[in-house]
């Protein structure tokens, strides 16, 4: 058995993975770079190596640095978690030379699967059923277009070596593909060194199933049943789910026997997932299911296959790589129940889902569940990696008892200090579309408006605040006239009802309440009338308080200076990240009028442009083109006029 563990990886997987290797008592080494220095898998492992600078590209993805650290710290194993390194084949096989065990598939086998044209020709030819398309040499605009027409369209064009939905273009019309294969192209060499595509069918109501397996070095390979990860944005999964709902078992029996030969195919070892696309016009069904891809490695979304099964992938990965057979056969794994697990990020889906660094200040998650994270509070969340906090694990007897739970999980989750997805994954498991069932790749986008923030929840944030001014007595004096607490959605001034930053205005009797928005308009005038029985999830900080609810958090802060005016705070334009300003629109004492862009700023490969909230005139302009500025930044302010 592997006796000291170094994982190759950062967050929440390199935690999940020290909690299985200390049960079996196995010593972990945690590896980080300067951004993560005080991280929570560095605190948890037994040892930790300092592996380079922040960006991935300099530490995470240097193998030859994380051989080293194996080596120092004298690791007989590496377990590469996901992303990053995992897939390497080069990698894979530079961890065997240096004489250490590799916590994988053997690099032929990452190789094997590693593009997807080779995949669908191995696949094909051993029996598993593929998407009808073109996967062949001849890559001539001539021969793709002809393909295309043979095909039908729509069709979706694909990067060979492509992957997180980066080269992929679905094509609608003939006129259109010449310029879409062009820039697939183009995206494609520009993200993976290849600019090679190969042609699938458009599915028009794709389901997204795959199939974990698992095999060792003994000849045997098992399938733990299959996953639905259907709800996803950008080609992104968010949410995903054990068993698949609507699956029979002739149709279960048919897919993962497939996803067993794809694996056998490739003399596979340890944990890998069979993706497959699903024709789901007419249910799932045998016939219209066909290979997409192999992930050569354990899942983000492993966990439900954790909880239907009662298997630990973890443990059965580190006992395999150290030479044992398959704890299990395939007759003796069953299913319980089932199991839906929400990816809590840290992004602000109102803004095209943009990220949100900073710092956590406030994290809880109330309802019962299993919870994978990398994150407690005080820790920062950063622009170097992928700002996912948390993965929210419900099992249940059945989907609607776990649909219910999970809906229940998202919407009491807390966090401060950055935007969060939580009240968006609340409403889309609320969906009831979602506990119906009906269910594919597109569900998001078709049910967008209903996903966004409700007005009826803003509503009760409002009293909610509300009643938390009054009764902890935030307001130094009884003085009817000045403001004295402004509270923001974290983004301040925009026209979205959730974008909007005001005043309250209390009077002498502590009984009444003005909410006033930075126009002056009175939006609430009194306290709500379950003013003294309304239970209020808060937490408590430095400069106010806050309110939960539905997922949503609204911050409530302090914001009397003594003088009897409120805080110049109200007209601040405030970094929403740290990033480059890459435009300055405005000048110092310039008019500007409400909407008008100020600046844009360049943060995270993503460009995010700054509006007035009102009209005024510009003050304090504090930067300019080409500087750089960190989080909650006062850029300036636009003062009323």
């Amino acid at each position: 058995m592997i006796e000291k563990l170094l994982i190759a990886n950062r967050g929440e997987i390199a935690c999940r993975i020290m909690r299985t290797a200390r049960g079996m008592g196995v010593a972990t080494v945690a590896v980080y770079s300067d951004a993560d220095a005080k991280a929570l898998h560095v605190r948890q492992a037994d040892e930790a190596v300092h592996i380079g600078p922040s960006p991935a590209a300099e530490s995470y993805l240097v193998g030859a640095k994380i051989i080293a650290a194996a080596k120092q710290t004298g690791a007989d194993a590496i377990h590469p978690g996901y992303g990053f390194l995992s897939e390497n084949a080069d990698f894979a096989q530079a961890v065997l030379d240096a004489g250490l065990i590799w916590v994988g598939p053997k690099p032929a086998s990452i190789r094997a699967m590693g593009l997807k044209d080779a995949a669908k020709q191995l696949m094909r030819a051993a029996g598993v059923p593929v998407t009808p398309g073109y996967d062949g040499s001849d890559q001539s605009v001539e021969r793709l277009t002809a393909e295309a027409e043979a095909i039908g369209y729509p069709v979706l064009i694909k990067a060979v070596a492509g992957g997180g939905g980066k080269g992929m273009r679905k094509v609608d019309a003939p006129a259109d593909f010449a310029a879409s294969l062009e820039s697939c192209r183009r995206e494609a060499k520009a993200s993976f060194g290849n600019d090679e595509v190969l042609l699938e069918k458009w599915i028009t109501s794709p389901r997204h199933i795959e199939v974990q397996v698992f095999g060792d070095a003994h000849g045997n390979v098992v399938h733990l049943f299959e996953r639905d990860c259907s709800l996803q944005r950008r080609h992104q999964k968010v949410i995903e789910e054990a068993p698949a709902p609507g699956m029979d078992a002739a149709t279960r029996e048919a897919i993962c026997a497939a996803a067993v030969r794809a694996a056998k195919a490739v003399d596979y070892e340890g944990a890998g997932t069979i993706e497959f696309i699903a024709d789901a016009s007419e249910g799932l069904r045998a016939d219209r299911i066909f290979f997409m891809e192999m992930n050569t490695r354990l899942q983000v979304e492993h966990p439900v296959t954790e909880e239907i099964t009662g298997v630990d992938l973890v443990e059965w990965q580190l006992r395999v790589a150290s030479g044992e057979p398959l704890p299990k056969r395939q007759e003796e794994l069953s299913i319980n129940g089932h199991a839906i697990e929400a990816r809590l990020y840290a992004e602000d889906p109102a803004k095209g889902f943009l990220p949100s660094t900073g710092r956590i200040t406030w994290f809880e998650i109330l309802a019962p569940n299993r919870t994978e994270t990398g994150i407690e509070k005080g820790d920062m969340i950063s622009p170097f990696y992928d700002p996912m906090i948390a993965k929210i694990v419900v099992h249940a007897d059945n989907r609607g008892n776990a649909v219910k739970g999970i809906a229940k999980a998202c919407a009491q989750t807390q966090v401060l200090g950055v935007k969060t997805n939580a009240g968006f994954l609340a409403r889309l498991v609320g969906h009831p579309q979602f506990a119906a069932e009906s269910l594919d790749t597109g569900f998001i986008d078709r049910f967008q408006s209903d996903l966004t923030v409700p007005d009826e929840l803003h509503d009760t944030l409002l009293d909610d605040a509300a009643t938390v001014l009054l009764s902890t007595n935030l307001n130094p004096t009884n003085n009817w006239h000045p403001p004295s607490i402004a509270y923001s959605y974290f983004d301040r001034f925009e026209s979205d009802p959730w974008r909007q930053n005001y005043g309250f205005r209390l009077n002498a009797d502590w009984d009444h309440i003005i909410a006033m928005n930075v126009d002056g308009k009175t939006v609430r005038q009194n306290l709500p009338d379950d003013y003294f029985t309304r239970r209020i999830e808060g937490a408590r900080s430095a400069d106010g308080v806050a309110v939960f609810r539905g997922g949503e958090a609204l911050k409530v802060k302090n914001r009397w200076d003594g003088t009897g005016q409120a805080s110049a705070a109200d007209g601040a334009i405030i970094a929403p990240m740290p990033g480059k300003v890459i435009a300055v629109d405005v000048a110092e004492g310039q008019a500007v009028t409400a909407g008008q862009r100020l600046m844009v700023l360049e943060a995270m490969k993503m460009e995010h442009a700054l509006a007035a909230p009102f009209d005024g005139v510009i003050e304090g302009l504090a930067v300019s083109a080409g500087g750089q500025v960190q989080v909650e930044a006062v850029l300036c302010r636009v003062v009323p006029q």
